[in-house]
């Protein structure tokens, strides 16, 4: 069994967490706990990142009611 395609797809991943690590501070660790996986599933629902935590930060700023906060989120972008 050949894992190297799967090694290949998380090394970013992995290298951004030990930077985030020796960053200075271990909440630089844990804000790229809670974000990485947002950011990941973006990209897996082919939305840009920043665009979608742009749009989410507008919703929830000018009062997005949180009942409906699932149109928020990544695969329901768009839509």
């Amino acid at each position: 069994m050949d894992s190297n395609t799967v090694e290949r797809t998380i090394r970013p991943i992995a290298l951004q967490r030990k930077n985030s690590l020796v960053a200075g501070h271990e909440a630089g660790a844990q804000n790229w706990a809670k974000f990485a996986p947002l950011i990941e599933t973006c990209k897996l629902n082919k939305v840009e990142p920043h665009r979608h935590r742009t749009r989410v930060l507008t919703a929830i700023v000018k009062g997005h009611k949180q009942k409906v906060i699932a149109q928020l989120l990544p695969w329901n972008f768009g839509k």
